[in-house]
């Protein structure tokens, strides 16, 4: 069994590091951060000449035509860079949705522009604060029509269309809505991290075309929501890392009575038992990424193991790099704040930790019984 990446992989992913190494140093965060941009346009550009954004998409609607794993190593390498990009939204679940549940006709629209960088995608399913109810859906489908609001709506400030969840007479859709029609009305949402947009959208007899079979939106949403939650994990372990490496860094540098604080055994102690979050999130991450690539019976449970995990190990390093950095780690000019916001908003972006904790423990009590069924005699 194969418990690594393979050697081409490993390959595109050094070529990705040293691609955003020049082009998305921490700097371009910050300068997103500090400016009205919703985004870093030339990087998006810039990836999308690379073929980064149609990664996992059919050859024939422009993609690059590879799968789950090269967008995985993609994703890690994004998220070590806090690369201001629409890249997760975009590439991890509107391709992904019109690739899986799209007509051809859809798909021969939507992704070869998805896959240029002309056209950026998002979701709309919030409404509002909370724990989101597919059955307490208030946003409307009619005659094709879509009336309702969103929001926080990632990156909805620089999308051009969304997909966006309603009720209809046959129960849940998803929908395709097209965000520069006069029937759409945007608001910037103030967020933790400005580097990534939050938006309310207002949908007005929006017109609005279904993606799948009508009234299976939660159903689909499932599935994508698994999917992503597998890529995300990986940004999230990229962050993760990099901020792990700069607080060692740190320590390593920075002196006390003498001698470096990462000689003390308090501190020690503390990268010790990061490194261990790590390591355990890297082992989820490539389980979910082997059960996505493979479309595993696993990957429910996986994607949970991954994205929880993985968004442990991102929010712990940050807070760590918080305190060990010490009086100089709070302070705008150095770079903490920027992982721990990047942290907060990947945590949040599929509906925060707590309603996956409790799929988690769902999914694997269900995966539990299924097996003890299959073995007994």
């Amino acid at each position: 069994m194969n418990l690594d990446f393979s050697e081409d992989q490993k390959l595109l992913k050094q070529m990705a590091r040293d691609y955003l190494k020049e082009h998305a140093p921490i700097a371009a965060a910050r300068a997103v951060l500090e400016s009205d941009a919703a985004y870093d346009a030339k990087l998006w550009q810039g990836i999308a000449e690379l073929g980064w954004l149609g990664t996992a998409l059919p050859e024939t609607f422009g993609g690059a035509g590879f799968g789950a794993l090269e967008l995985a190593v993609l994703a890690e390498e994004i998220g070590r860079a806090l690369a201001p990009i629409p890249f997760s939204t975009s590439v991890y679940l509107a391709s992904e949705a019109i690739r899986l549940a799209g007509s051809e006709e859809q798909k021969a629209r939507f992704l070869p522009r998805l896959a240029s960088g002309e056209w950026i995608g998002t979701f709309a399913v919030a409404e509002g604060p909370g724990i989101q109810s597919f059955e307490a859906l208030r946003t409307s489908l009619k005659n094709g029509r879509l009336s309702g609001r969103k929001w926080p709506v990632p990156d909805g400030e620089c999308a051009t269309f969304a997909i966006a969840a309603a009720r209809s007479d046959r129960g849940p859709t998803l929908v395709l809505v097209d965000l520069s029609v006069p029937h759409v009305k945007r608001e910037p949402v103030p967020t933790l991290d400005p580097s990534r947009s939050l938006s309310a959208l207002a949908f007005e007899a929006c017109p609005a075309e279904v993606l799948g079979p009508e009234g299976n939106g939660a159903d689909l949403w499932e599935r994508l929501a698994d999917r992503a939650a597998v890529l995300l994990a990986f940004e999230q372990l990229g962050g993760a890392e990099r901020a792990f490496e700069l607080t060692r860094e740190f320590t390593l540098g920075r002196y006390a009575f003498g001698r470096p604080i990462a000689s003390f055994q308090a501190v020690k102690h503390r990268m010790a038992d990061l490194w261990v979050k790590l390591e355990l999130a890297r082992s989820n991450c490539y389980y979910g990424a082997w059960a996505l690539s493979t479309d595993a019976d696993e990957l429910p449970v996986a994607a949970c193991a991954a994205h929880l995990s993985a968004g442990d190990a991102f929010e712990t390093a940050t807070t760590e790099m918080l305190q060990l950095y010490g009086g100089v780690g709070f302070t705008w000019e150095y770079d903490c704040h920027l992982f721990l916001r990047r942290a907060k908003f990947c945590s949040l972006l599929l509906g925060g930790p707590l309603p996956w904790r409790e799929k988690l423990v769902e999914r694997a009590a269900t995966q539990n019984r299924f097996v003890a069924a299959v073995d007994e005699p």
